[in-house]
C-alpha cells in the first residue's frame, strides 16, 4: 500500500498537473496547427510530455509495477478503481520494463527517491535467475509470480525483447555482462532458430528446441509454423541495437538480413502487398488472422527500418518509409479528430477505427522522424491532431498513463493501463523520440 502522506517530490508531482496541461492546451490553441506556430506548438507538446514522463509516468511504474520481494515486475493496473488480479510474469513485459528503467536512468530522470537503475537490474536479475533456461538456453515465455515457469517454450518475439533489454541496460550502468548475456541469446537464437534453407528465423519452440508447428494455448503470440511480420520487426530492432553497442560482424549479417525479410517479404514499398504471415518458404498466408493490415506496425516498421540503415551506415530509404506514412494518412489517420485507425483491409478500408495506445505512439514516432527528415504540412497537422487527441482522451491526466483503447471519438473502450502486453515502452519511446526532435536542445 502507499503511504498516506505524500513525499517532497511526489507533493510536487501533483502540483505540476493542472499547471502542466493548462500550459499545452494554451499553447497549442495560441499555435493553431501551421507554418511557424505550429513548429512552437510542437515545442510546447515537447516541454510538456518531457515534464510529465519525468514527473509523472516514470514514477508511476516505479511507485506500482516494480516487485522488490520477489523480483521483477507486476503489471495489472485495470484503469479503474481497482486493480487486476496478476497471477503471472511473461517475458515481454518483463523485458521492456527493464529497457524503460534503463532509458530512464540514462535520460537523467534518476533521482534519490526513485533510482531507474535499481528498478531495471531489478528486473535484469529476474530474468537471468527465473527466464533463462540454464540446460537448453534461451529464456521462457512466462513465469508464476514467485519465478517458476508457465510456460517454457521459446519464442522468438519474447527473446527479442530480452536482446533488446539487455543492451539497454548496459547503455545505463556499463554492465559488462549484460552485453555478453545479449550476445549469447543472440548466438543461441541464430544456432536454434535461424532457417539456413530459406532465410529468415522460425518463432515457436519447445523447451528442447523442436519446432512447433501445430497451434495450441501455449503459443501465445501470432502462428506456430509460420513466419510473422511481428517477430522479424522486433528482431530487427533488437539486432539494430545489439550491432550499435557491439559492431560484432556476425550481427551486422544478422541485421541486415532481418531487414531486408522485412522490406521485402513483410512490409514492401506497397502497403497493400504487407503481410502478417508467411510460410517459412515466404509463401503469403491468407485467411483468418493473416488477412489485412496494421496501420500501426506499418508506420512502426517505416521509422525502425530508418534507425536500421542509419546504424548500418546504408542511406535511410526515406521513398518506402513515406510509402507507408502516407498510405496510413491517407487510410488510416483520422483528419477531424486526430489519431490512427488499429486495422483495415489491403485496400485500405477500416475494419477496426479504434485508437490502440500502442498503434498511436507508433504513428507519434513516424510522424516524428517524417518532420525531421523535411518539412512536411500535412505530417504536422496529423502529428499535432494526433497529440491533441491523445491529451485530450486517452492520457489520463491523473497520472500521465495511456489508457489501452478508445474508440474513434474518444470514448473509453478499455482503461487498462498495465497488464502482460503493456508496459512503459510504446509509448515512452515514441514520446522520447518525439522529445528529442522538438524539444529543447534539440539538434
Amino acid at each position: 500500500m502507499k503511504p498516506l502522506l505524500l513525499s517532497e517530490e511526489d507533493a510536487l508531482r501533483h502540483s505540476r498537473r493542472g499547471a502542466l496541461w493548462g500550459l499545452l492546451f494554451a499553447s497549442v490553441v495560441a499555435g493553431a496547427w501551421t507554418g511557424r506556430a505550429g513548429d512552437d506548438a510542437l515545442a510546447a507538446h515537447a516541454r510538456f510530455f518531457e515534464e510529465q514522463l519525468r514527473s509523472q509516468v516514470m514514477p508511476y511504474w516505479y511507485d506500482t509495477a516494480v516487485d522488490w520481494q520477489r523480483g521483477g515486475y507486476v503489471l495489472a493496473d485495470d484503469g479503474r478503481d481497482g486493480r487486476d488480479e496478476a497471477t503471472e510474469k511473461q517475458i515481454v513485459t518483463q523485458a521492456r520494463m527493464v529497457w524503460g528503467f534503463a532509458l530512464a536512468h540514462r535520460r537523467g530522470w534518476s533521482t534519490a527517491a526513485r533510482d531507474y537503475l535499481k528498478a531495471a537490474e531489478n528486473g535484469y536479475r529476474f530474468l537471468l535467475a527465473k527466464f533463462r533456461d540454464p540446460v537448453q538456453g534461451g529464456y521462457f515465455w512466462s513465469t508464476d509470480l514467485e519465478g517458476r515457469p508457465l510456460n517454457d517454450r521459446k519464442n522468438l518475439y519474447g527473446l527479442s525483447f530480452v536482446v533488446y533489454a539487455f543492451v539497454e541496460y548496459f547503455r545505463a550502468g556499463g554492465e559488462q555482462p549484460a552485453l555478453e548475456h545479449a550476445m549469447e541469446l543472440y548466438r543461441v537464437i541464430q544456432d536454434r532458430m535461424h532457417d539456413d534453407r530459406h532465410g529468415g528465423w522460425g518463432e515457436h519452440y519447445t523447451r528442447d528446441w523442436r519446432l512447433v508447428t501445430e497451434q495450441d494455448d501455449q503459443v501465445v503470440v501470432e502462428l506456430a509454423g509460420r513466419k510473422s511480420a511481428n517477430a522479424h520487426l522486433h528482431w530487427m530492432e533488437a539486432l539494430t541495437e545489439l550491432y550499435d553497442a557491439t559492431r560484432d560482424p556476425a550481427v551486422r549479417a544478422s541485421l541486415e538480413e532481418a531487414l531486408e525479410i522485412n522490406r521485402k517479404w513483410f512490409y514492401p514499398p506497397e502497403p497493400a502487398r504487407s503481410a502478417f504471415h508467411r510460410e517459412f518458404d515466404w509463401a503469403r498466408v491468407t485467411g483468418g488472422r493473416s488477412d489485412g493490415l496494421s496501420f500501426g506496425h506499418n508506420v512502426e516498421f517505416a521509422w525502425l527500418m530508418i534507425r536500421a540503415q542509419r546504424v548500418l551506415g546504408q542511406a535511410p530509404a526515406w521513398e518506402h518509409f513515406l510509402a507507408h506514412v502516407n498510405h496510413a494518412l491517407r487510410h488510416g489517420a483520422d483528419a477531424d479528430r486526430g489519431g490512427l485507425a488499429y486495422t483495415a483491409e489491403a485496400d485500405g478500408r477500416i475494419t477496426n477505427p479504434d485508437k490502440v495506445w500502442w498503434s498511436q505512439a507508433e504513428w507519434v514516432a513516424a510522424l516524428t522522424d517524417s518532420l525531421r527528415h523535411k518539412p512536411a504540412p500535412a505530417h504536422r497537422e496529423a502529428l499535432l491532431r494526433t497529440l491533441d487527441f491523445l491529451r485530450r482522451h486517452q492520457i489520463d491526466p491523473k497520472d500521465g498513463i495511456w489508457r489501452d483503447t478508445v474508440a474513434a471519438d474518444g470514448t473509453v473502450k478499455r482503461p487498462h493501463k498495465a497488464h502482460n502486453w503493456k508496459a512503459n515502452y510504446h509509448d515512452v519511446r515514441a514520446l522520447v523520440k518525439f522529445i528529442d526532435a522538438f524539444g529543447p536542445g534539440r539538434d
